[in-house]
């Protein structure tokens, strides 16, 4: 058993033997079930804020108005633990306005985003409760949202990138009415803090299913919104004596699949955004299609995507040389050595 698992059930027992109701939550019972090891071990419980300050010795209170106190254990780890509640209205379209809480696990998981993700565990007692149908849709391979898919993504725009790295992740299907509802609502996105967005897309791109992941945000129309430059990828055609594979959106999405896991962040959006010059460069010459000055093009448009979605600035800088350079290793074994010598030096070059 993990160390972090051992804290969680520590958390739980000591919140039973003072008399209230305690389970795991979430994606953790999800990764369990599917015999992945969890990151976080996350605690539901019937305990207020108060309560929970009170039984344990060393709490903080990072989120007590919504119901969420990390509880220290061990030397140098804490868990989540949030009381029951229910949510109510998001007129920013992230946080409720306002918090009740609540007494039982049933209400408390219809507040939650997907089916998979709305699951308790007692681990005491190794007793599943799941009052969402989470059980049969993680059998299927479904990602399906609780209740109203609208009016999930209302409560937060953020849940509609959520659902396509899960799908992707996973492997699973996007169910119909949730597909629905995302196309819907894709325009919406724009509402996200630009970091959040940013944080979700480096998840797809680097978990190792980068590939399906960008698939799903076409289909969905999220791609368009988030990153409309590599949704103008899609049906630009390329030299088929060069690129059998076909049009550039493809050809990305190919790449994106032969990334190395685990992969780094400037890795994967420098393999994302390596062609992002060639849709505004696309030219049918008398011999061949062309992409004159795209590598330029593209440095000019990858900083703008870095810019917009708040990269560091060490970051944009090695997302941007990724895209600058990547013509340049086709030529590389006939470069002089000193040329080559230059090449292998860059910082990062690795």
């Amino acid at each position: 058993m993990s160390e972090k698992k051992q804290h969680a059930l520590q958390v739980i027992q000591t919140l039973h033997q003072a008399g209230f109701l305690a389970f795991l939550v979430g994606g953790c019972v999800r990764d369990l079930l599917l015999n992945r090891e969890p990151a976080d071990y996350d605690v539901s419980t019937d305990a207020t804020p108060d309560d929970v300050m009170r039984i344990f010795p060393k709490t903080y209170a990072i989120g007590a108005q919504f119901g969420v106190i990390l509880v220290a254990v061990g030397e140098n780890e804490t868990v989540e633990v949030a009381t029951f509640r229910n949510d109510l209205g998001y007129s920013d379209g992230r946080h409720p306005d306002e918090v009740r809480f609540s007494k039982t696990p049933q209400e408390d998981v219809q507040r939650r985003d997907f089916t998979i993700n709305g699951l308790l565990l007692d681990p005491l007692t190794d007793r599943v409760l799941d009052y969402v149908g989470g059980r049969q849709d993680l059998e299927q391979g479904i990602i399906r949202t609780i209740g109203d898919p609208e009016k999930r993504f209302g409560e937060d725009k953020l849940r509609m990138l959520r659902a396509v790295r899960f799908a992707s992740r996973f492997g699973y299907i996007l169910e119909m009415n949730t597909m629905t509802a995302m196309q819907k609502w894709a325009p919406q996105i724009s509402q996200v803090s630009a970091e959040r967005v940013r944080d979700e897309l480096t998840k797809m791109l680097t978990e190792g299913k980068a590939r399906l992941a960008f698939f799903m945000l076409y289909a969905s129309k999220l791609l368009q919104q988030v990153l409309p430059e590599i949704a103008a990828m899609k049906g630009v055609e390329q030299p088929p004596e060069f690129h059998p594979e076909g049009d550039v959106f493809i050809h990305t999405l190919l790449l994106l699949d032969n990334l190395p896991h685990p992969c780094t962040p400037t890795l994967a959006w420098g393999t994302l955004l390596h062609d992002v010059g060639k849709p505004a460069t696309f030219r049918k010459a008398p011999d061949r299609i062309r992409f004159d000055k795209h590598v330029d093009v593209g440095v000019k448009i990858a900083e703008g995507i870095c810019q917009r979605l708040h990269f560091s600035n060490e970051d944009t800088e090695q997302i941007i040389a990724l895209v600058n350079n990547h013509m340049r290793f086709m030529d590389a074994m006939r470069m002089n050595e000193s040329t080559l010598k230059k090449f292998l030096r860059m910082p990062k070059f690795e």
